[in-house]
């Protein structure tokens, strides 16, 4: 045990707020850590629709992982994805072929795009919102379909370039629709000649009869709701999606023809919870005991998204939120260090339940904590200051705060840029999806006669 190399090896799957949570909680223990990402970066995924709607650039809410720990002697940072565990042998194989054997593992990898079996006919046609580079593309298009209309003739084809679909009314649908709204309606409102880009048309769909149906109080998900509208966004509730095509999105009595679809609806575990072989949830998730850790294997745990925990007396799991997947993280860490201490076990994992909040725009959100129920401007600085508190790194939260100062005073935002080689090639094709979809007109990319526009003055946050 005073060797480095002798000491208990504990290797944790995923950078998130999890892992990386476990990685720290445990710098003084006995124990060497072999952290293995995908990605070499941590992700502040609360703040990823920020980066989908030009609000800040992915630099502001990603940190390398490295960076993190460097001074943490006891970590050992991989870039890789794990593939395969076998629990009786006690090893991980990485994509490469290389093995890590452990004597604990922790499986922190969070979730995926949930698309309920549905991949096949929904994913070629819709953009989910997991990742950076997800964000960038829908950052992307957002901003393409914007272009495309502003070189389109036909009004029917240019009314469905600017027609965005969110499919989801949780918080991440809420977000991204407000946020959305805001770009249209403000930040855009002046940089077009021929489009009135505060004209665009978007829809949260919502299968439930309600939004934010994950745990926020009724009066909250009614005044999110009267919320969106004052930013002119449509509700669709109690619609189930049949299908997603080049059309649009097809509802069970309606078609809603938009060039641009944005998944938000639900989450699943990833690969590697199906590589264990254990009992796992509908949605792909790893079903754990009270202890965090898998029945049977008291040395692997699975914490964050990709766990499947259900506290005692309660019905349902606890839900994939970053508070969730860090207490779990600190807690499996205190259990790791008790069992190489020999010291007596630490009992069963209790979460702290500290709030949910969601924010619907500018100066607006909804925050819910113990019996304190907010909306509106109070409930937006109590999330603005939530999120620049958990922000990893100094100047993380000196950028994002100066970038939403900045936007709320001037509604300018410095990140939009569309990223490619030859973006104007897209054009074209977003033209003729809009043609498709049953556009009059020829559907030619040609400059049309300027439209009359609203003065800058008449912005109403």
């Amino acid at each position: 045990m005073t060797s480095t190399s002798r000491r208990p090896h504990v290797v944790i799957v995923g950078g998130g707020f999890g892992g990386l949570t476990a990685a720290r909680a445990l710098a003084r223990a006995p124990v060497r850590i072999t952290l293995v990402d995908r990605q070499n970066h941590h992700l502040f995924q609360p703040l990823l629709y920020q980066v989908a709607m030009a609000g800040v650039s992915p630099a502001d809410i990603a940190v390398p992982i490295r960076s993190i720990v460097h001074g943490q002697e006891n970590v050992q940072v991989l870039l890789g994805e794990v593939e395969r565990v076998s629990l009786g042998e006690r090893t991980a194989r990485l994509s490469d072929g290389a093995d890590l054997g452990y004597d604990f593992l922790v499986i922190a990898a969070g979730a995926r795009t949930n698309y309920f079996g549905n991949e096949d006919r929904f994913l070629p046609h819709s953009l989910g919102l997991k990742s950076i580079e997800d964000a960038l593309e829908i950052r992307r298009r957002v901003l393409l379909a914007f272009e495309a209309a502003e070189r389109e003739l036909d009004a029917d084809a240019r009314r469905r370039l600017l027609t965005f679909a969110v499919i989801g009314g949780g918080p991440t649908g809420v977000e991204v629709a407000g946020a959305l709204a805001e770009l249209s309606r403000f930040v855009l409102a002046d940089d077009f000649r021929v489009i009135q880009p505060s004209e665009a048309r978007i829809v949260v769909i919502e299968m439930m009869g309600r939004l934010l149906a994950g745990g926020f109080d009724e009066k909250l998900a009614v005044a999110a709701q009267k919320q969106l509208a004052s930013l002119g966004v449509e509700v669709r509730l109690g619609s189930r999606v049949v299908g997603i095509d080049e059309r649009g999105v097809h509802l069970e009595n309606d078609v809603i023809e938009a060039a641009t679809v944005l998944w938000t609806a639900g989450v699943r575990g990833r690969g590697i919870a199906k590589a264990l072989g254990c009992e796992l949830d509908r949605n792909g998730r790893i079903v754990v005991g009270p202890d965090c850790a898998i029945p049977e294997h008291p040395e692997v745990f699975a914490i964050g998204d990709i766990a499947r925990f259900v506290p005692s007396g309660a019905s349902d799991p606890l839900p994939g939120v970053a508070p969730v997947a860090m207490q779990q993280g600190r807690y499996v860490a205190r259990r790791i260090s008790a069992r190489v201490r020999d010291k007596p076990d630490v009992g069963r994992f209790s979460y702290f339940d500290k709030g949910i909040m969601a924010t619907v725009g500018r100066s607006r959100a909804v925050v819910q904590t113990g019996g304190l129920r907010l909306s509106g401007f109070i409930a937006w600085l109590a999330w603005i200051f939530i999120h620049i508190y958990y922000l990893i790194g100094f100047r993380n939260r000196a950028v994002v705060l100066f970038s939403w100062f900045w936007s709320y005073v001037t509604y300018k935002r410095g990140a939009r840029l569309i990223t490619g080689d030859r973006p104007w090639e897209d054009l074209p094709k977003l033209a003729a999806k809009a043609e498709l979809r049953g556009g009059d007109g020829a559907g030619a990319m040609l400059r049309a006669a300027p439209v009359t526009r609203r003065s800058s003055a008449a912005r109403t946050p």
